[in-house]
């Protein structure tokens, strides 16, 4: 394992973000482009590596998840992702995301 210091994580901007928009990347059987909701005025596109494990996509719409959203933007397979889903391995392989208890305020940030 690598350490990293205190203020290197106190760099990363984690929020809970509201999915409202999540469709397909065309040409992929992986990917997934999602619209989240970040405030009232901050929408972001975020590319994610999960379609296989959420074949029925649409129901992802509403749900609350983490963020890391100060990461550089990158392009994924010609589409821009503009941040990173926050998940870890479920015993069955699939991902867990990491949401609130209760539903929370659009970029409510963790600390």
């Amino acid at each position: 394992m690598e350490y990293i210091t205190y203020e290197d994580f106190k760099k990363m901007d984690i929020r809970v973000g509201t999915i409202s928009v999540v469709e397909p990347v065309e040409g992929t059987d992986k990917l997934l482009k999602c619209q989240v909701r970040f405030g009232e005025d901050d929408v972001r596109q975020i590319v994610s590596g999960i379609r296989e494990y959420y074949p029925e996509f649409e129901t992802l719409i509403g749900k609350q998840v983490l963020y890391i959203v100060n990461l550089e933007p990158r392009t994924i397979r010609g589409v821009e992702s503009q941040g990173m889903l926050m998940a870890v391995d479920g015993k069955d392989g699939k991902p867990v995301f990491l949401t609130p208890e209760v539903e929370v305020f659009h970029g409510a940030k963790v600390r």
